[in-house]
Parts: structure tokens; sequence; C-alpha cells
């Protein structure tokens, strides 16, 4: 089986972050006035967390592609790599730390020894068991910035100037 093309592998980073951009949406904006379970805002969380890891994978690719940078075995210094290109891709301080914040948050639900609902929030214990919370409006702030993020990236890559 011949390697794929790493032209290829950057725009499906792309759709797989579109799609799951998609399902968050439609969890967020359908489903959940539906079924009105908190918890769904869980699932919401890691659809947005999956969607933005592949944009970052994505515009690591691309940028790998045009030989303007490095990549490495680890995450950290790849996503290092990714902080210094944010400007180049018109994502602002702000978006960067709420991006992080998404992505932070998304960690800690998959590590969470455990979750519950209390007053419209879902409270996520970590292992220090300082706990995080998650509301139906950080959600949909959530999928604005994420949406703004998928945008700018396509913008770049689909479209380079």
């Amino acid at each position: 089986m011949s390697q794929m093309p790493i032209q290829d592998k950057f725009l499906e980073s792309l759709e797989h972050a579109t799609r799951a951009l998609q399902v968050a949406d439609h969890m967020t904006y359908i489903t959940f006035p539906l079924v009105k379970e908190k918890r769904l805002l869980l699932k919401v969380l890691s659809e947005l967390g999956s969607s933005i890891f592949s944009i970052i994978n994505a515009i690591l690719q691309y940028e790998y592609t045009w030989k303007r940078i490095q990549l490495y075995q680890d995450a950290r210094a790849n996503f290092d790599t990714f902080r210094r290109l944010a400007p180049r891709y018109n994502v602002s301080p702000e978006q960067l730390k709420v991006l992080t914040e998404i992505l932070t948050l998304s960690e800690k639900h998959k590590k969470s020894p455990f979750e519950f609902v209390k007053n419209d929030k879902i409270v996520i214990m970590s292992d220090g068991l300082a706990p995080s919370y998650l509301t139906l409006e950080k959600i949909k702030a959530y999928l604005i910035e994420t949406k703004d993020f998928l945008r700018k990236a396509n913008l770049k890559i689909k479209s380079p100037v």
C-alpha cells in the first residue's frame, strides 16, 4: 500500500475537523434541546476538542509541507510550534487562550475520575479534585470560537495568498 501524500493528510485533517464540528453543532442546537440531558454537553466538548486538535494537525502538516517548520515526536513541542504560527492564521492571543481552554477542559474530561450535574452545570472533577464547570452557554461560546478557527485555517490552507 502506498503512503498517502502529505497534502491529502492535511486536507483529511481539515475534513475530520469539519465533521467533528458539525456533530458538536448538531448535538448542541438540535439534540440537546430535545433530550435536555446535560451530560450530552460532555460529548460536545469531546467533539470540539477533536475538531481543534485536527485543525492544529492540519496547520502543522501544511506548514511542514512547505518546509516552514519542524515536526516533533513530542505533542507539547508541536503545540508550541503552533502557538508561534497562530498569528499567521489570524488567531489572536485571546482566541488562542480559548482554544487552549477547550483542549485543556476536554483533556480533564477524559481523565476525570467522575463528573456530575449540579444547577444547570456539569462539574468535572480532576485528580486533584479541583472542579471545572461546563454550561450550555460556555459550549455555545466554544462552538463559535472553534468555527472561526476552522474558517481561518481553511482560508489560509485552501486558498493561500
